[in-house]
């Protein structure tokens, strides 16, 4: 894998929306805190267009990105926010300057599209963290690990072990991101690699049995039983049906697995919550899932 060169204080960072619609005003607390960090914030009116839901058309979208992902003289591209609307452009993007200068690609949910993308395809390393969008609720560490990351020196994550997580040790190559947007790429080239790796899992807002739907998919598919390892992010908001399904989200992901004897951890804290720590897709990790506690270094 290659890693984009770390970022110094005075490089240019720019914002870019390739999914839902973004105010000017709802970033402004996202660009002083990469200011006050020493970064040049790169940005235009283009970021703000509207098109129904999305942060412009496909082709304004796709046109205001790619120009970014051209530009050698920008270090590291942050991704406004998330949404839906990346895999309507991803095949869209030509990548062939950005292999030439690779820049860091930052952000988490529906970004996950380009962290499958630019891994697979490319072989270079991405960044699952916060927001600018979502700094203002972000927490202190959660920031600072983002920073930590993108100045190529990412935190070893520690957190307690949950009852029912499984023990063990794993070291391999770290890939996934949200669980919704991942199934969504199942069968096309922007989805992963699962053998061998450490597959990390998040998740929004979705319905428990919609979560029992997407474990299935995976399993059956092929894509669970050669895992070295499995973290589990956030799991917030889920939604249940009038009729109970009668699992937690974390309880349907063990069921899907449990046949299998690589290590399982949950709390990690990453994800759709103020504690969202940066963790660098494509990268090796080693994963501890002991008694008391779990740690995740890279």
């Amino acid at each position: 894998m290659i890693s984009p060169p770390p970022l110094k204080k005075g490089d240019k960072i720019a914002l870019a929306a390739p999914a839902r619609k973004v105010s000017q005003q709802e970033l402004a607390f996202g660009i002083s805190v990469l200011k006050q960090n020493g970064f040049e914030v790169v940005f235009d009116e283009s970021l703000f267009h509207a098109y129904n839901q999305f942060a412009g058309d496909d082709v304004h979208r796709t046109r205001t990105l790619q120009q970014l992902l051209d530009d050698p003289t920008i270090k590291a591209i942050l991704f406004a926010r998330g949404g839906y609307g990346s895999v309507r452009i991803i095949d869209r993007l030509d990548f062939s300057k950005f292999v030439q200068h690779p820049k860091w690609l930052v952000g988490y949910s529906d970004i996950t599209v380009f962290h499958g993308h630019v891994n697979s395809l490319y072989g270079i390393e991405t960044i699952h963290g916060p927001m600018p969008l979502g700094f203002d609720v972000n927490t202190t560490e959660s920031l600072r690990s983002l920073f930590a990351a993108l100045s190529g020196k990412p935190d070893q994550i520690t957190w307690p072990m949950q009852s029912i997580s499984r023990i063990g040790k794993a070291k391999a190559k770290l890939v996934g991101g949200n669980l919704s947007v991942l199934y969504s790429l199942l069968g096309s080239r922007s989805f992963p690699e699962m053998d061998g790796v450490i597959l990390f899992l998040e998740d929004l807002d979705e319905y428990l049995y919609h979560i029992d739907r997407m474990m299935m998919g995976l399993k059956r598919s092929g894509k669970l039983g050669k895992l070295a390892g499995l973290v589990i992010g956030g799991m917030n908001g889920m939604n249940d049906n009038t009729v109970p399904f009668g699992k937690t989200a974390e309880e349907i992901i063990g069921e899907a697995v449990e046949e299998f004897d690589f290590p399982v951890a949950y709390g990690c804290p990453v994800g759709h919550k103020p504690d969202n720590h940066a963790l660098v897709m494509g990268r090796e990790a080693e994963l501890v899932v002991g008694p008391k506690a779990v740690h995740l270094k890279q």
